[in-house]
C-alpha cells in the first residue's frame, strides 16, 4: 500500500514538472563574436515555443550600417524597417522547437562593438507575453582595403546610401534634369528629372515653370500624382518610391506656331525634421535616357546640391490627426480636387480596422463603380505605397472587421476582401495592432 502511495506521489511530481517545463518559452541567440568589416555574420535564433501556436513576434533592434538578409524565416513575415527586423507569424509552426536565422551585412567602413538583443512576444491564456533574448556582444574589426581616415566606430556612423562610390557623397538629396531633347523625328521634348531621395519616404514635391506655348504630358511619374495647370507642372508623392534613386519624366507638346526650345525652372521639395526644405533642380548636360544603377550613381556623383530651409512647420499633425505640413496639404488638395477622388480616408486616433475591398493606379469614380455591389457602409480611399487603395467601416475590435469581411463575402462577388489595420492613420499589420490593442486573437 505504502509502495503504491509512493508511485503516485512520484507520477504526480513528475505530471506537475512536466507541466511546469511544458510551458516554458525560450530564447538563444547563436552567432559569432567578431566579424571583419565588409564581410558578413550569420546570425540564428532558437525559439523553444513548447505548445503555443497563436501569433507571436520577434523583433530585433539593430545599428545603422548593418543590413539583413533573411536565411530561414520558418513560415513567418520578414521585414527591415528603421533599423528593425520583424519576424512575424500568424500562426507558430506546430514544432515545439523553430529556429529562425539571417545573414547581417556589415558597411565596410565600420569597426568597434555592438549587442544584438532581441524579444519574442506571443499572446497565452488572452494574454501578450514576452521573453527577452540574452545579448549578445559581437566586435567589428577594420576592413584592411579601406582607408583609415574612411573608419567610423558603429556607435557613430550614420546610414548612407549603400554603394561602392564611398567619396561620392550622394546621401544628400540632389534633383538633376536632363536638358530637354526631341526624341523619334516628333516636334515633342523629352524631360527627365533625376531624384536623389536619400533616406527620405513620405510627402515630396516636384515643382517646374513651363514657358507659355507649350503643354505638359506625363511619360513616367514613378506614382507620383502628376498635374499641369497654369503652366505648372507638379509630381506629388505622398510615398515616395522605395528606391534611393529614380528618374521621373514628362515630355512637352509646344504649340504648332512654336520653334524655340522651352527654358524650364524648378524645384524639389521634401520633409525634413518636420521642416520643408527645397532645392533648385539643375540642368545638366548629362544621359538620363539609360536607367541603370550605374549610371544614375555616376550622374550623381558628378553633382553637389545646395539646399534651403524654408519656413519650419512645428510639428507634422495637428491635434485632430491631420497632416499640417505645406506639402502633404498640396497633395491633399490635389487629390479632393479630382472629382473621381473626393472620398479620401481620414486618420484616426489609436487602433482601428478597416475592410480593403479593392486596389489599383487609376483613379475611379467611387460612388458609379461601387454602386453595383450596394454596400452598406461608404468606400473611402487613401494613397498607400503608389497604390489607390479602397476600405469600408471602421471597427475598434479585430473580431467585428472579421465578421464585416465575411459579410462582404457572402454578399458581394468580392471575394478577396481582407482586414487592414491602422495605428494613429498610419497602415500597421493586423498582428501588430492586436499586440499593441492587447486584443485577442479570433481563429
Amino acid at each position: 500500500m505504502i509502495k503504491q502511495l509512493i508511485v503516485f506521489v512520484y507520477m504526480g511530481v513528475l505530471l506537475l514538472l512536466n507541466s511546469i517545463f511544458s510551458d516554458k518559452v525560450s530564447l538563444v541567440l547563436h552567432s559569432s563574436d567578431q566579424v571583419e568589416a565588409g564581410s558578413e555574420i550569420y546570425v540564428e535564433i532558437t525559439l523553444s515555443k513548447s505548445d503555443y501556436e497563436s501569433f507571436a513576434r520577434f523583433q530585433q533592434e539593430i545599428p545603422a550600417g548593418l543590413t539583413p538578409i533573411p536565411v530561414n524565416t520558418a513560415n513567418a513575415d520578414f521585414s527591415f524597417s528603421d533599423q528593425k527586423i520583424k519576424f512575424i507569424w500568424l500562426k507558430l509552426p506546430a514544432e515545439q522547437e523553430i529556429t529562425i536565422s539571417y545573414k547581417l551585412q556589415v558597411d565596410q567602413r565600420l569597426k568597434g562593438r555592438f549587442n544584438l538583443d532581441g524579444r519574442f512576444s506571443y499572446i497565452a491564456d488572452n494574454e501578450r507575453k514576452s521573453v527577452d533574448v540574452t545579448p549578445k556582444t559581437i566586435v567589428i574589426t577594420p576592413s584592411p582595403s579601406i582607408d583609415p581616415n574612411l573608419i567610423v566606430d558603429i556607435a557613430d556612423f550614420k546610414p548612407l546610401v549603400t554603394t561602392s562610390y564611398i567619396l561620392a557623397d550622394v546621401n544628400q538629396v540632389k534633383c538633376i534634369r536632363q536638358t530637354p531633347y526631341k526624341t523619334n523625328g516628333l516636334n515633342e521634348y523629352v524631360v527627365n528629372i533625376l531624384v536623389n531621395k536619400g533616406n527620405k519616404e513620405k510627402f515630396a514635391k516636384i515643382q517646374e515653370t513651363i514657358p507659355a506655348g507649350f503643354t505638359a504630358v506625363s511619360i513616367d511619374n514613378k506614382d507620383a500624382i502628376f498635374t499641369f495647370k497654369d503652366q505648372t507642372v507638379k509630381l506629388l508623392w505622398m510615398n515616395m518610391p522605395n528606391d534611393p534613386y529614380f528618374v521621373v519624366s514628362y515630355k512637352l507638346v509646344p504649340e504648332p506656331e512654336k520653334t524655340d526650345k522651352p527654358n524650364l525652372a524648378g524645384t524639389f521639395s521634401f520633409i525634413e525634421n518636420d521642416n520643408t526644405l527645397s532645392i533648385d533642380i539643375e540642368e545638366k548636360e548629362v544621359n538620363l535616357t539609360n536607367k541603370s544603377s550605374e549610371n544614375l550613381l555616376a550622374v550623381l556623383s558628378s553633382m553637389t546640391s545646395t539646399t534651403k530651409l524654408s519656413e519650419p512647420i512645428t510639428q507634422p499633425y495637428n491635434h485632430s490627426g491631420k497632416v499640417t505640413i505645406e506639402i502633404a496639404e498640396s497633395a491633399l488638395k490635389l487629390l479632393r480636387q479630382d472629382t473621381k477622388l473626393t472620398k479620401m480616408l481620414e486618420p484616426e486616433t489609436g487602433v482601428y480596422y478597416r475592410v480593403q475591398i479593392a486596389a489599383g493606379h487609376k483613379p475611379i469614380n467611387i460612388d458609379r463603380y461601387f454602386k453595383k455591389y450596394n454596400l452598406d457602409k461608404e468606400v473611402r480611399t487613401e494613397i498607400h505605397e503608389g497604390w489607390r487603395k479602397y476600405s469600408v467601416g471602421s471597427f475598434y475590435v479585430y473580431k467585428a472587421a472579421r465578421d464585416y469581411r465575411v459579410h462582404v463575402w457572402n454578399t458581394t462577388s468580392i471575394d478577396d476582401a481582407f482586414v487592414a489595420a491602422y495605428n494613429n492613420g498610419a497602415r500597421i499589420t493586423v498582428q501588430e495592432a492586436l499586440m499593441i490593442a492587447n486584443h485577442d486573437w479570433v481563429r
